[in-house]
C-alpha cells in the first residue's frame, strides 16, 4: 500500500469500525475519516430512546472518545462533508476545498430521512425528522416540559420507539401508517399486532390504512393540524416524520460507480471499482441469506460489514456472509429478529403473545429463514446460531407441544456432528 493511504467518507457505527478493524489488523497506512457532522462518531440507537428522556448523554453516545482517534493515528475529519470522487485522480475533494488522496476509499455514507410529500411539511415549524444528533436534541427539547400533542407519522421502528418514549414522558401521541399494519414490510402478522397492542394499552393512538395529506398551521406558522385522507384532522403541537430513508448514493453515482438503491457491491463489498468499497446503510450486497441483493440498516451489518472491509484492505478478502440480526426496545418488549423474515410462505408461533413472550419462526419451502422473539433472548442467540450453521429445523418440530428450541439444539444428532 502506498503514501495515499485509506480514506473513509462517513464517521457512524460502519465508517469508524472500519478504521478500527484496519488499525486492528496491523494496517500501518494513513487512515483518514471524514464525517460531515461536528462531532466524534456516536451511537445512532439510544437518539430515539434513552437519549429523549435524558438517561443518557451526548457524550455517552460517543462510540469512541476522541483521544482514541490520536492514540491509533487516525485522522478524524469533521463538520466536512464529502463533494466529490475523482477515481482517475484517486482523490476525495471535500467542501472546504481540501483535496484528500487514496489508495482505497470506503463509502460510509449512510441514509437520510424520507421527507412528507404533502402541503405544509417543508415550510412548517414543529415539523421533524429522527435521524441524527441534532435532529435528536431539537426533539429532546420539544419533549422536555409539559405533555404535547405529538402525532408521529410511519409506524416503522424509529416512529413506534418514538412514540412509546414520548408516551412514558406523558405527552399525548398519535400515530400514522399508511399501510395496514405496522412494521408490515420487517415483521410478521402476529408480531406487528402484538406491538401494536402494547402501544394501544400504552394510550397511543394508531392509525393504520391512513394517509397524511395535509399539515395545517397557526398565523405563526407552526403545525398545529394534521389533515388525513378522508378529511379527519388530528391536533398536533409536534410532528414527527418516519416513513423510511433514502441511502446517501450521490458522491457514487456523480462518481460513475453502480447504484441502485444503494451502492452496489460485491460479495467483498467492492464496488465496481476495485478500488472503493462500500458498507452499511449506503450498501446493496449479495446476501446468501435473502438469494440477492440487499441493503440492510442495523449496526450489526454496519460492524459486520467493516470488518469484511478491513479484511480485504489487508489482502485477506472474505465474503461477507454474517447472519443478519436486529433488535427494538418499545415499553417492556424486546424484540430482537434472527435472519430475514421476508417472503416466509409459513410462520410458527411458540410462547405466549398476549402475554408478551413469545418467538414467531418463519419458514420458506420448509427452510428456517429467520425467527422474531420477544423477550426470549435465548431463542434469538440460538436461531442466530442455527442459521449461521444451516439449519435443519422443520416446521412441524415447531409445532410439537412442549418444544423448545435448546432441546433441539442439544439432540443427539447435534451432538455427534459436533464430535
Amino acid at each position: 500500500m502506498g503514501p495515499r493511504g485509506v480514506v473513509v467518507v462517513g464517521a457512524g457505527q460502519g465508517g469508524l469500525d472500519t478504521a478500527a478493524a484496519l488499525r486492528g489488523r496491523g494496517y500501518t497506512g494513513r487512515i483518514t475519516l471524514v464525517g460531515d457532522e461536528p462531532v466524534v462518531p456516536y451511537q445512532r440507537p439510544p437518539l430515539s430512546k434513552g437519549f429523549l428522556t435524558g438517561a443518557m448523554t451526548a457524550g455517552e453516545l460517543e462510540l469512541r472518545p476522541r483521544s482514541f482517534f490520536a492514540a491509533h493515528d487516525i485522522e478524524l475529519v469533521s463538520g466536512n462533508r464529502a463533494a466529490k470522487i475523482d477515481r482517475e485522480g484517486r482523490t476525495v475533494l471535500l467542501e472546504s476545498g481540501t483535496s484528500l488522496p487514496y489508495d482505497r476509499l470506503v463509502l460510509a455514507t449512510g441514509a437520510r430521512p424520507r421527507t412528507l410529500p404533502v402541503p405544509g411539511a417543508a415550510a412548517l415549524s414543529g415539523v421533524l425528522t429522527l435521524r441524527g444528533l441534532a435532529d435528536a436534541e431539537r426533539l429532546r427539547e420539544r419533549l422536555t416540559g409539559p405533555p404535547r400533542r405529538l402525532v408521529v407519522v410511519g409506524a416503522g421502528f424509529i416512529g413506534l420507539e418514538l412514540a412509546a418514549t414520548a408516551r412514558k414522558l406523558g405527552h399525548e401521541v398519535t400515530v400514522v401508517e399508511a399501510q395496514a399494519r405496522a412494521l408490515a414490510r420487517a415483521l410478521t402478522p402476529v408480531m406487528s399486532a402484538r406491538l401494536v397492542a402494547e402501544h394501544l394499552d400504552a394510550g397511543v393512538r394508531v392509525l393504520l390504512s391512513r394517509e397524511v395529506t395535509a399539515l395545517w398551521g397557526d398565523s405563526s406558522g407552526r403545525v398545529e393540524v394534521v389533515e388525513l385522507d378522508g378529511g379527519e384532522r388530528v391536533p398536533a403541537d409536534l410532528v414527527v416524520v418516519g416513513v423510511g430513508v433514502l441511502p446517501n448514493t450521490e458522491l457514487a453515482a456523480a462518481a460513475g460507480l453502480q447504484v441502485g438503491d444503494g451502492v452496489i457491491v460485491d460479495a467483498h463489498l467492492r464496488t465496481d471499482d476495485p478500488d472503493i468499497h462500500a458498507l452499511g446503510d449506503c450498501a446493496r450486497f449479495p446476501s446468501p441469506h435473502a438469494g440477492r441483493h440487499v441493503r440492510l440498516e442495523s449496526v450489526q451489518n454496519a460492524s459486520g460489514q467493516a470488518a469484511c472491509v478491513a479484511a480485504a484492505i489487508c489482502g485477506e478478502p472474505v465474503a461477507y456472509t454474517a447472519v443478519p440480526w436486529f433488535w427494538s426496545e418499545q415499553y417492556a418488549l424486546r424484540l430482537q429478529i434472527a435472519g430475514l423474515t421476508a417472503g416466509h410462505d409459513e410462520t410458527v408461533v411458540v410462547g405466549d403473545p398476549d402475554g408478551g413472550r413469545f418467538s414467531v419462526f418463519c419458514f420458506r419451502e420448509g427452510r428456517l429463514t429467520g425467527v422474531e422473539s420477544v423477550n426470549r433472548p435465548a431463542d434469538h442467540g440460538i436461531a442466530r446460531r442455527l442459521l449461521a450453521t444451516g439449519s435443519d429445523l422443520a416446521p412441524d418440530e415447531v409445532r410439537r407441544p412442549g418444544f423448545d428450541l435448546k432441546t433441539h439444539v442439544h439432540t443427539p444428532r447435534e451432538r455427534l456432528s459436533h464430535a
